[in-house]
Parts: structure tokens; C-alpha cells; sequence
């Protein structure tokens, strides 16, 4: 498929955030960063093992229990009830636990708290020592700690994310970190070309799906500082639409990124129908989407509608996670659970019936081909240390 006409050109925009990915690893240990992540995962499977003998589960040797029986034991609300099976499963694939020929599990491996407060030290240790914020291996060993109650919905994930209304936590789990400063260094790289290079009439027009917290938004605008000048007629040459599917991102942003004229916010959300939103055909120019497609119930479906939404040659930048982190199914998963009132809302693309949530690379790079974008810029690799981090940054070009 031809790229003629792109914003930026391919070889570009690789050229470009490899340099911003280097540049953002300087001085990192990525064997070190790579084990940190290890570390965490480490923990959350046993703390998923711990929560389920706490529950009565595979005390002694010989004891079969199925998947209804866990979800019954465990009282897990009915929305939550696919997190529960995403942590029999993850404990299969791990030798933790046994699935036996009629589809019962046995066998769970031990995991009894002082094996888990040992885990969770070397954790703390370990974030330390990479220059992580204290804050998200707080969060974490507090999600952890908070499992029963976030099973049964009577506490959310967000009262430990945003404690007394506070970003700290947030901040630290989503920017403060090597990985997040890595790939949000790549799309800032991304924006920074397009910007530069931009010589068409009018701003360029700039539409973030998801925005969330802002923790991308605030690594990318200092690049798009310098080219959002008064042009001559007195309008910007940027235009930054923030949006989001909750009023509460939108205010929060607000009063994060300041007063900047240049940048708006709307809700938008991503399952729903662009044009009944008000977002019309060839209304942006670069659309970013840092963690949020995986939420898309229809994988192929949303990224061709994000393909209408881009101008001819446009630019689609995607923040994707390529792998299962064990620590998300304990923490950041029940942000992603159905809605208490479609509890058992499943993927309606081909995740449906599997309990999963996450793409793998190939599968972005494919999804993003059938979806009708030109050859895709994703780094990093598909080996090396940078991969083991598990997050990709996919740069997509609209066929002109």
C-alpha cells in the first residue's frame, strides 16, 4: 500500500523515535527493568494463590474445585467474575496449578503470607533501586491487599488509585516509570514530526482517544509547544482535542495541562458511533490512543472507524501493552471489567470466549493492516531487552 502523501514518512518517523527511545533509555538497566516487571508479576500470582486458599480453596493434597466453585468461594461479583478466570488460567500456564481432564483445577502451589511479604520487600527494593516513585508499589501491594473487597465490588480500584482525589499515585504508575517514559517519549517523537513537517492549510489537528489521566498528554505537549505559535492570521497552528470517555478526565486535565488556548476537551468514547458523537469524517490530522484500544469491544472495528476519522495520509499512534503482566490482573484489571449493569459483556471480535484482553504485537500489526492503514512503524522489536517490557508504540499511516 502506497504511503505517498503521508504526514511523515515511515522511514521518518522510525528514524525519529528510535533516536527519542535511545535518548529516554540513556543510563537504564534493561536486564534490571526487565526483572523489576518479573518481580511484580511474581507477586501477583501469589497473591492470586493466597486469596484463593484464604477462601477454603485446595487446602489439602488431592482437592478439585471448578471454575463455578472458585467464583462462588471467592463471592466475586458477577462483573469481575472474567478477572477471577484470567488468574486460573495464568496460574495453569505458570505450573502453579493443575488443570485436570474434566476441566477441574488441583494442585495450587503454596503460598502462604510470609512467602508472599518476602516477595513483596524485594519489590519495594527493586522499584527503589530503578528509580520508581514509592507511590506505585503502593498501589500495588494495595491492590493486592485489597483483593477480596475489589472482588466483591465493595471497594473500586479508583479509591486507590486517586487517594483523597489526589494524581501522586496515578502519576507514578503511569509516567514515573522507565517503561512509561519510553514509549512516551516514542510518540512524543511521533507528534514532534508531524508537527515539524506539517505544510498543509490550517492547524494541524490533533485528537487523543482515552486521555485518562493525562499521563501521555503531559510527555507529548512539550513537543507540540513550539509549533502552536500564532501563525500569521491569528490562528494556532495547533489544535489538541483532549478527550475522554469520563467528565471526571476532563476536568482533571484541565487543571493539569493550564490554560493553553490551543488545546480543548470533549468526550468522546471509543465504542460508540463517531459521527452520532460529532466527530466527523477526516476531522483530524493525528489521532493518539496510549493505552485504551485494548478496552475497544470490537478491535477492527473501532480502528477502521479511527481510519475514517483521519485525514487522507493522517497518522494513527498507538501505546499498546504486547504481553500479560500478572501485576494488571490484580490492580489495574478491574478498571477493566463490564459495567455492573451488562456484567457478562464479552469482546465482540475474536477475544470472544477466550478471557482475554490484550493484543500481541502480531496481532496490532495485523488488526492495524485489516483495518486499512499503510505499513506500520512498531518498535520496539519483537526480541531484545525492550521487548520483555511488554509495551509497544505502533505509528500507522491513513492511505492518502
Amino acid at each position: 500500500m502506497s504511503v505517498d502523501g503521508a504526514i511523515v514518512p515511515p522511514e521518518r518517523l522510525r528514524y525519529a523515535m528510535r533516536e527519542a527511545a535511545e535518548a529516554a533509555l540513556s543510563g537504564s538497566d534493561l536486564t534490571r527493568s526487565a526483572a523489576f516487571a518479573d518481580e511484580l508479576d511474581g507477586v501477583a500470582l501469589l497473591a492470586m494463590a493466597r486469596i484463593l486458599r484464604r477462601h477454603g480453596l485446595f487446602r489439602h493434597d488431592g482437592d478439585r474445585h471448578g471454575t463455578q466453585e472458585v467464583l462462588d468461594a471467592v463471592k466475586a461479583a458477577p462483573r469481575h467474575r472474567r478477572v477471577v478466570r484470567r488468574w486460573l488460567a495464568a496460574l495453569v500456564r505458570e505450573g502453579m496449578l493443575t488443570r485436570t481432564d474434566d476441566g477441574r483445577f488441583s494442585g495450587l502451589a503454596a503460598a502462604d503470607g510470609e512467602a508472599l511479604d518476602r516477595a513483596a520487600q524485594k519489590v519495594r527494593e527493586a522499584g527503589r533501586a530503578l528509580g520508581h516513585g514509592p507511590e506505585m508499589a503502593r498501589f500495588l501491594l494495595d491492590a493486592i491487599g485489597h483483593l477480596p473487597e475489589l472482588l466483591r465490588d465493595e471497594i473500586a480500584l479508583q479509591a486507590l488509585l486517586f487517594p483523597d482525589g489526589t494524581m501522586d499515585t496515578a502519576d507514578s504508575t503511569y509516567r514515573e516509570n522507565t517503561v512509561s517514559r519510553y514509549v512516551n517519549a516514542m510518540a512524543a517523537a511521533a507528534l514532534r514530526e508531524a508537527a515539524a513537517q506539517w505544510g498543509r492549510r490550517g492547524p494541524l489537528r490533533i485528537l487523543e482517544v482515552g486521555a485518562g489521566v493525562g499521563g501521555t498528554t503531559i510527555d507529548m505537549l512539550p513537543a507540540l509547544a513550539p509549533h502552536a505559535e500564532r501563525a500569521e492570521d491569528g490562528t494556532s497552528r495547533i489544535e489538541y482535542l483532549f478527550t475522554d470517555v469520563s467528565r471526571f478526565f476532563l476536568v482533571s486535565g484541565r487543571e493539569r495541562l493550564g490554560d493553553r488556548p490551543w488545546i480543548r476537551y470533549r468526550l468522546l468514547d471509543v465504542n460508540g458511533d463517531m459521527a452520532a458523537q460529532g466527530y466527523g469524517p477526516g476531522s483530524a490530522d493525528v489521532i493518539v490512543c496510549a493505552n485504551v484500544l485494548h478496552n475497544a469491544r470490537h478491535i477492527g472495528r473501532v480502528l477502521s472507524g479511527l481510519r475514517g476519522l483521519l485525514t487522507p495520509g493522517g497518522l494513527l499512534v498507538v501505546i499498546e501493552t504486547g504481553r500479560e503482566h500478572y501485576q494488571i490482573m490484580t490492580s489495574m484489571e478491574f478498571l477493566m471489567s463490564p459495567g455492573p449493569d451488562d456484567p457478562d459483556r464479552d469482546f465482540e471480535d475474536f477475544r470472544r470466549g477466550l478471557d482475554r484482553i490484550f493484543l500481541t504485537r502480531a496481532e496490532w500489526l495485523r488488526e492495524l493492516a485489516a483495518a486499512g492503514f499503510a505499513p506500520t512503524v512498531c518498535l520496539p522489536g519483537p526480541d531484545g531487552p525492550q521487548a520483555r517490557l511488554g509495551q509497544y508504540v505502533f505509528a500507522a499511516t491513513a492511505p492518502a
